[in-house]
């Protein structure tokens, strides 16, 4: 493996911006100093092979050969990644987050080829339920020690081209992006109203504790949507943000939770459950600060969530090691407060795909139970989530993992429009509901967790 080291940045975006013409560049984005959570960015392209699995079907792309196989898609990962990469790398650099390894997506419909689920909601995306790629190499900024290194598998000559090409003097060339068209929800006041209820018959009944139900918002847009990230990144800033390329689509992720991570053997989740809009006034920002923490409604709607992931964890985790050192702490981002719960077990480096697996989708954001509560979702959400609530991440080759939970995250496909290249760029916002939980509160919640996103985009235009 080669290691060279690069001037650092603090803002990857700017070693991002040289390679995003590749095929399936990927920035996994701490968004330092501004998002005060995070510490690495990593930057990667062109991958040596891709995993993707749509319609039931798991696809393998590798040297220009597409190979279908009915493989556990989980599986058929671990076994490409052992196959293209070193599981060993030098203790000196144990310490990167990334050597090498597994990177994309898992889409929230990924889900389907863990569980049995009904099909009823409207799937008019075209994108893939799970986009994996390969990479034998990355660029690692550590905002902590404020150094940037490319780690590199490839030929000692490709390696140097590269970190050459990243050198080279560069200009920046981006159409502006605009909206065509205001954002519109997919369900009316009176229809979340009415999905509302029915959740509530079904915890009176004893169906469920919890359900997270998501409205899907839609427009029309024009221009480069790195600029829409840029801006995005700007009123977002987030640590588990990403931008990622794929064919005919582009996921914007502005995500402050984090789903799963494997570090030296310790796995930490962290869910996030409860959710107060910044006040106007720092009296009032204090004020709602307060009220989520002491709001007996937020702590059982994160309880019971905790419980859910405790109990992922214990099933994959060594035995009597998950435990929960941080319970209903408080997170303030630019437009929200969240309520945050840290778990923690270990695990061996060899579990953590199974790991992902079992513990896919993460349960903050379907319910509880977990199955019970994805088949609820199904019925009553218009239309598929797609990458929403879904993850991104990477799993290296020497044992280390990271992914997010896909909240505040935006899909753009890329289409045509009365004969111009736009596309439709789409954004979801859900919420749990409980048996306390309130109707006009929980719809408003909805629209408190994106509205910066929405209005930084419908004021770009």
């Amino acid at each position: 493996m080669h290691v060279i080291s690069l001037p650092y940045t603090e803002n990857a975006c700017n070693y991002f911006e040289r390679v995003r013409h590749l095929d399936h560049a990927l920035l996994l984005d701490s968004n330092q100093p501004a998002s005060r959570f995070g510490r690495y960015d990593l930057v990667m392209a062109d991958p040596v092979a891709l995993i993707t699995h749509a319609a039931g079907i798991t696809t393998l792309h590798e040297s220009g050969h597409c190979t279908n196989s009915d493989a556990d898609p989980f599986a058929l990962i671990e076994q490409t990644m052992t196959r293209l990469l070193p599981n060993s790398i030098s203790p000196k650099w144990q310490q990167l987050p990334f050597c090498g390894g597994a990177a994309g997506l898992f889409g929230y419909d990924l889900g389907r080829s863990i569980e049995t689920l009904p099909s009823q909601a409207i799937d008019d995306i075209a994108i893939p339920d799970m986009s994996v790629g390969i990479y034998l190499w990355a660029i690692i900024s550590d905002y902590q020690q404020q150094t940037t290194y490319l780690v590199s598998h490839l030929s000692s000559q490709l390696t140097l081209a590269l970190r050459d090409s990243l050198l080279t003097s560069f200009s920046h060339s981006r159409k502006p992006f605009s909206l065509l068209e205001a954002f519109q929800p997919n369900m009316t006041p009176d229809q979340y109203a009415h999905k509302f209820k029915q959740i509530m018959d079904y915890i009176v009944a004893g169906d469920c504790y919890q359900v997270c139900l998501a409205q899907r918002l839609r427009a029309i847009y024009q221009g480069d949507l790195w600029d829409a990230y840029l801006r995005l990144r700007t009123v977002s800033p987030t640590p588990f943000s990403a931008y990622l390329q794929l064919t005919g689509a582009t996921v914007l992720s502005l995500s402050p939770e984090r789903f799963l991570e494997v570090n030296q053997g310790q796995v930490e989740t962290k869910p996030i459950k409860g959710t107060r809009a910044r006040g106007q006034t720092p009296q009032q920002d204090k004020a709602l600060y307060n009220e989520l923490a002491a709001s007996p409604k937020d702590r059982a709607e994160n309880l019971m969530i905790v419980d859910l992931l405790r109990n992922d964890l214990s099933k994959h985790c060594d035995v009597n090691t998950v435990q929960v050192p941080r319970l209903f702490a408080i997170e303030s981002y630019s437009n929200v407060h969240h309520l945050v719960t840290t778990i923690r077990g270990r695990i061996s480096d060899n579990k953590r795909l199974s790991l992902l697996k079992g513990a896919f989708p993460g349960g903050s954001i379907t319910g509880a139970p977990k199955l019970r509560a994805m088949e609820i979702i199904e019925q009553l959400e218009p239309h598929r989530r797609t990458a929403y609530t879904g993850s991104i991440g990477y799993i290296s080759s020497h044992g280390r993992m990271d992914t997010n939970i896909c909240i505040r995250t935006l899909v753009a496909t890329h289409e045509q429009y009365n004969h111009q290249p736009v596309g439709y760029i789409y954004c979801w916002a859900g919420g749990g509901i409980v048996a306390d939980s309130n109707c006009n509160d929980e719809y408003q919640e909805t629209f408190d967790k994106i509205n910066n996103l929405i209005h930084c985009l419908q004021q770009a235009s």
